[in-house]
């Protein structure tokens, strides 16, 4: 390899590292601790499972947040198990949607139809209410964050999306 490819490499394992810092920054500290978990929640830090659409190998970067926030604060097993699964698959849907405005949509999908699953058996409520709130709150930090964020890092910035 040469240096170049050494630095992308880098470049590339730097910036998942990043993600998986934020992710967790954005889910356990005080103020956005109080409504990461539960049936009804806005995870702020699901902001940033709109950048696979620019950045790949983010992926793994919000699958080991993820994980790492849901085993500080999470439900246990199912959580940090089955919400990192969920998250990884988001995050790769989010890195094939073809326009950017779809790309918020994996992770309402996948996390509203998923993480239900576990959190309306865990917190007693029907699933299709689970699915609801879960998707609300994907949404609000997903459209309501994540896209902005998206929109600034591809106008402002000139990041571009590189095919695979």
């Amino acid at each position: 390899m040469d240096k170049s490819q050494d630095r992308e490499k880098i470049k590339k394992i730097s910036r998942s590292a990043l993600i998986a810092a934020l992710y967790v920054l954005l889910t356990i500290l005080p103020p956005f601790y109080s409504f990461s978990y539960g049936p009804i929640q806005v995870r702020v830090a699901e902001c940033l499972t709109v950048l696979p659409f620019l950045f790949p190998e983010t992926i793994w970067g919000l699958g080991l947040g993820c994980f790492l926030a849901n085993l500080i604060g999470g439900l246990g097993f199912y959580d940090f198990f089955l919400g990192t699964l969920f998250t990884i698959i988001a995050g790769y849907l989010t890195s094939r949607v073809p326009y950017s405005f779809l790309a918020p949509l994996p992770p309402v999908l996948v996390n509203g139809f998923g993480v239900s699953m576990y959190l309306s058996f865990w917190f007693k409520v029907p699933y299709f209410y689970s699915v609801f709130y879960v998707m609300v709150g994907e949404a609000v930090a997903t459209y309501g964050i994540g896209y902005p964020l998206l929109t600034f890092l591809t106008t402002k910035l000139k990041y571009h999306r590189k095919e695979y």
